[in-house]
């Protein structure tokens, strides 16, 4: 029996499980630069090419295993730009007699996997993603009866299920963490101190492979955002590996502390960067979960940095995916706060006078990254505040990101930026003011606006934003239980102030769509 197993961009891991079992003799792996792929979204230049490198160099390596390798380039002359029409293609020079794919992480390629059998009258078997660490099953049994989804008590059950930061325990009862608490984030929002940057990164080796790949994107995608180099990606397992032992050696100690920090000119601070290998298969979450553990265990970290590095990849990771899955396709077509303001432009062009959007995009457009202080409280929280079309904001952020997937990027879009999900990521809206962002940054020193200012032409836009977002969504928003005080401070403000300060709003969003904000 002969099988052909489609391996996706994301799914560059050894371990997979559409290459468990694989007869060396009889099965053919089918690896696929495909332009449908690359531009559904019109992605950074730097992901593509990222994705494009690794993908080559993982064939490279199952090659050296005496796997039988079909690989079609992007630029191949005969290569049709698509999954389904690839797979043809090979089922007309093969004789194959099963497909074998793992279940991918987009909505949209699961439902053409499952035409599949029908279109080619050859069975097709959707294997589960085993390298995640909740299964479909197990999220969905977490989930059952209850009326709010909330992460933290799903990531308690997860450090139980595989026994991450535990106390040794001999007594009967439930296992109980170390320290004494779940949960060490009061303690990881220090805002940055004077003369706070980032220790120096790995910078990789162009390889044969990388320098091939960075000429075929600037060739075929010169369009997309962002820029192409300087390149520093990681394309392999191997050095995706030197990647997590300098996170954990460097970084690790002080990521905890200024994990939501902002500084000009410092996109990476103390963060891993590895999301983007974690999400495309050279990592996985275990691994790094322990590696980190080991960490403390060893007195190099301490327990408020490691616990929350680990309560991003164990805890939030694993919630979101389970959240995605368990409630598309219907979720993927929320927008409970009605947002359909168009994106403005300088989402893409970073040409605006507020420092922190332009600092924020433009980190993105040069490295396809920020962390996720500036996704989720600059770029997120204005796209919140100005009620900026939920389809086009997130189409942004899986676009612009290297480590961007639909099942990762749309909860913490749709659900966590623009609490467009009906509550069901967050309890609440992450919206803030200028006051926030000056606490956490040193952003608005230099910026044309005063984050202490409410009414003028130098008010910070996001001030006059915040209150207009609450009494646009009163009906919605007042009766949360968490949202009392806010809503008492708005009632004290006398009918004149509230008056000039939705008027400030209102002319914050015209500038905006008329490209002068």
């Amino acid at each position: 029996m002969s099988s052909l197993r489609l391996i996706l961009a994301d799914q560059l891991s050894h371990s997979i499980s559409s290459l468990e079992n694989l007869d060396l003799e009889n099965d053919v792996v089918l690896i696929c630069e495909v332009m449908s792929e690359a531009t559904y979204v019109k992605h950074h230049k730097k992901k593509i090419a990222f994705l494009f490198s690794a993908m080559r160099s993982f064939a490279e390596e199952l090659q050296a295993k005496n796997i039988k390798i079909i690989y079609i380039k992007l630029d191949d002359s005969h290569n049709t730009g698509n999954f389904t029409d690839e797979i043809q293609r090979a089922l007309q020079s093969l004789k194959i007699d099963n497909i074998i794919v793992t279940e991918p992480g987009e909505y949209r390629v699961l439902s053409m996997m499952r035409s599949w059998h029908a279109l080619f009258n050859v069975p097709v078997d959707i294997l589960p993603d085993t390298r995640f660490l909740a299964t479909h099953e197990y999220f969905a049994a977490w989930a059952d009866g209850k009326k709010q989804l909330r992460m933290e008590f799903f990531y308690r059950e997860m450090r139980r299920k595989y026994g991450i930061l535990l106390e040794d325990n001999d007594k009967s009862g439930p296992p109980k963490p170390i320290g004494g608490e779940w949960n060490y984030d009061k303690e990881n929002r220090k805002p940055p101190k004077s003369g706070l940057s980032s220790p120096q990164r790995i910078s990789h080796k162009k390889s044969v492979i990388v320098k091939d790949v960075l000429s075929l994107v600037q060739q075929y995608f010169p369009d997309h955002f962002g820029t192409l180099e300087p390149f520093h990606f990681a394309v392999t397992r191997a050095q995706a590996l030197l990647e997590l032992d300098h996170f954990i050696d460097k970084l690790l100690p002080n990521f905890g502390d200024y994990q939501d920090a902002m500084v000009a000119g410092e996109p990476y601070l103390y963060h891993s960067l590895i999301s983007s290998y974690l999400n495309a298969g050279l990592l996985l979450s275990l691994e790094i979960c322990q590696k980190a553990e080991a960490a403390y265990h060893a007195g190099h970290a301490p327990l408020n940095a490691v616990e929350g590095f680990i309560r991003q990849i164990l805890g939030w990771r694993e919630y979101i995916r389970g959240i995605y899955w368990l409630l598309m396709p219907e979720y993927g077509e929320r927008n409970s706060l009605n947002a359909t303001t168009p994106l403005p432009a300088f989402y893409w062009s970073a040409e605006t006078n507020m420092f922190c959007m332009r600092e924020a995009i433009s980190h993105t457009r040069d490295h396809a990254y920020s962390h996720h202080i500036q996704r989720l409280m600059i770029t997120g929280n204005f796209a919140l505040l100005a009620g900026l079309d939920v389809k086009e904001v997130q189409e942004w952020y899986l676009a612009v990101y290297s480590d961007a997937y639909e099942w990762v990027e749309m909860p913490n879009t749709l659900g966590m930026a623009l609490f467009g999900d009906d509550g069901v990521v967050a309890s609440k809206p992450y919206a803030a003011s200028g006051k926030y962002i000056h606490r956490m940054s040193n952003y608005c020193k230099t910026c044309h606006y005063d984050p202490d200012v409410m009414i003028g032409e130098t008010a910070c836009p996001f001030n006059s934003l915040y209150w207009d977002f609450l009494v646009r969504h009163e009906t919605t928003l007042r009766g949360n239980q968490r949202m009392p005080y806010v809503y008492s401070t708005w009632d004290k403000f006398t009918p004149e102030k509230q008056n000039s300060i939705r008027a400030q709003a209102a002319l914050s969003l015209q500038k905006m769509k008329d490209g002068k904000l």
